[in-house]
């Protein structure tokens, strides 16, 4: 079984030199391309877990390069019903099978940075897996969009997916792209790459769990199945408890009621749990940041980073051991799989995707700089945001521990930290495989078109983070709410909330022109 793991990555830093030595670099023609997997680099680009004893061990530099690389293949546009050309399914079948990308021979044109930049659209909008459910007859079908509210490009397209042949006469809908989980389709219809994706991905798996179960031969193994690779995604069995053990009581109806409590802009990813949102982030301005994930997970000192990030969430960190935990191991998950029974993306592949990651720009801002923002600058300075959303990045790139967490003492020499802690839910970052005791300061830049605030998504708004009301035990969350969860407080980050009305109004008027 190939190692397909959902991980939509979320990504932030900033680029440095590249200053790496020449044992972890590799030429391409003319362009020096670091090694994504080089062992001294791995032991060092992650943050420890809260628990340090449950930090990953990954696999070694000799296991990494024996994975197979994944081929490329040539891939066409999926488009919403009513806007899909005449035939276009069964000319589909007609096409042969184009690699456009291996470690083989084929490889798109690699000259001038700019060819690097697009090879590496390429990686970002190429799938990884045809997921079981995500169907051709549900993209299809209308009451799809009806029960999940997908948005349709302007173009009649849905941009986060991409059918592929990979046999004639064989058509896929593939999926788990970095552009799943990375592409907006913003208010005029254009698809943003890169940003914070409004694609409803978990609604849209929880139609298809209904439906697979709804047809499958043996409900029993189904569900076993389901709760499997939920296991893999989000199990953290040295944890007491494991929040993902409430898994083995749920039926399919309940997992997939589970699914459909996360919003548009926030999700389950792996290394959290079933149960638990992060803000899905946009990767537009990631060349500025320093650590990468909510928690400050791995950091970001060159694009080598970047790289390992890229590699870490398309399947490489479920191969490594949690305090005996083996993701890749299902159902056992005791032993590291053969390397042959996963696939990777080649280092030449990942570079040209961490450059096309660092070209990004972001849309034009129709919001303008008038009277009203500019009195809520002088808000923002008179509250001295900028202490940790600091011009021009709008953010100081350290990490805060969370409420509880006790930062070990050789953490201050080696991370920035922020000797305060907000009060927001320590849950991510102190019970699952991505939790580091910390939460990452944020940018603010592009909040404008952003949704799903807090580091797990739980106001969809930035006038819903602002109300003081959220505080209160009694609050509905407009972002993630949790299954089963009607109210709930949402605690922390107490900075503004007791700004008058006009105040208020003037400094989300700033913001949104960032």
């Amino acid at each position: 079984m190939r190692v397909r793991l959902a991980g939509c990555f979320v990504l932030s830093m900033l680029l440095l030199a590249l200053g790496i030595s020449a044992t972890q670099e590799q030429r391409s023609g003319t362009v020096v391309i670091p090694r994504t997997w080089d062992d001294a680099e791995i032991a060092r680009h992650e943050i420890p877990l809260a628990d340090p004893t449950a930090s990953p061990k990954h696999v070694s530099s000799d296991y990494y390069y024996r994975i197979p690389v994944r081929p490329i293949y040539k891939a066409y546009p999926v488009y919403a019903p009513g806007h899909e050309p005449p035939g276009y399914i069964d000319w589909l079948k007609q096409q042969e099978p184009v690699i456009v990308w291996d470690d083989r021979g084929h490889a798109p044109p690699l000259q001038t940075e700019a060819d690097w930049i697009r090879a590496g659209q390429v990686v970002f909008d190429a799938p990884i897996a045809s997921n079981a459910n995500f169907r051709i007859e549900d993209v299809r079908n209308p009451d799809w969009y009806e029960q999940t509210g997908a948005p349709i490009a302007k173009d009649g397209t849905l941009p986060v997916f991409q059918y592929v042949v990979r046999a004639k006469g064989i058509v896929q809908l593939g999926s788990i792209s970095c552009a799943f989980c990375h592409t907006r389709v913003m208010p005029d219809g254009s698809a943003l790459k890169g940003a914070q994706s409004n694609f409803p991905i978990q609604r849209a798996v929880a139609y298809g769990l209904r439906a697979n179960a709804a047809t499958a031969t043996d409900l029993e193994q189904f569900l076993a199945q389901t709760r499997g690779f939920a296991k893999s995604l989000h199990a953290a069995p040295w944890l007491r408890p494991d929040p993902e053990e409430r898994i083995d009581a749920m039926s399919v109806e309940e997992i997939a009621s589970a699914f459909e409590a996360f919003p548009p802009g926030a999700s389950p990813r792996q290394r959290t749990n079933t149960f638990m949102a992060v803000q899905v982030p946009d990767l537009i301005g990631v060349k500025d940041r320093r650590y990468l994930d909510r928690t400050g997970l791995e950091v970001h000192r060159s694009i080598g980073d970047l790289m390992r990030y890229a590699a870490m969430n398309q399947g490489a960190d479920s191969l490594a051991s949690y305090a005996g935990f083996v993701p890749a191991d299902i159902p056992r998950f005791q032993q590291t799989p053969p390397p042959e029974r996963s696939s990777r993306y080649s280092d030449e592949q990942l570079y040209a995707l961490a450059l096309y990651l660092y070209s990004l720009q972001p849309p034009p801002n129709p919001n303008p700089f008038d009277a009203v923002a500019a009195r809520g600058q002088q808000v923002f300075e008179g509250e001295r945001c900028g202490t940790c959303h600091t011009p021009p990045l709008y953010t100081n790139n350290k990490l805060t521990p969370a409420k509880g967490f006790h930062v070990p003492a050789d953490h201050l020499m080696k991370y920035d930290i922020l000797p305060i802690s907000l009060g927001t839910d320590p849950d991510l970052t102190m019970r699952t495989r991505r939790g580091t005791g910390y939460y990452k300061v944020p940018s603010l830049k592009g909040v404008w078109y952003r949704s799903m605030f807090g580091h797990s998504g739980w106001c969809a708004t930035l006038e819903d983070w602002f109300d003081p009301h959220r505080l209160d035990d009694d609050y509905v969350p407009t972002g993630f709410k949790g299954y089963q969860v009607t109210h709930r407080a949402v605690p922390g980050h107490e900075f503004g909330l007791t700004l008058s009305p006009e105040e208020k109004r003037a400094l989300l008027a700033f913001l949104k022109t960032l």
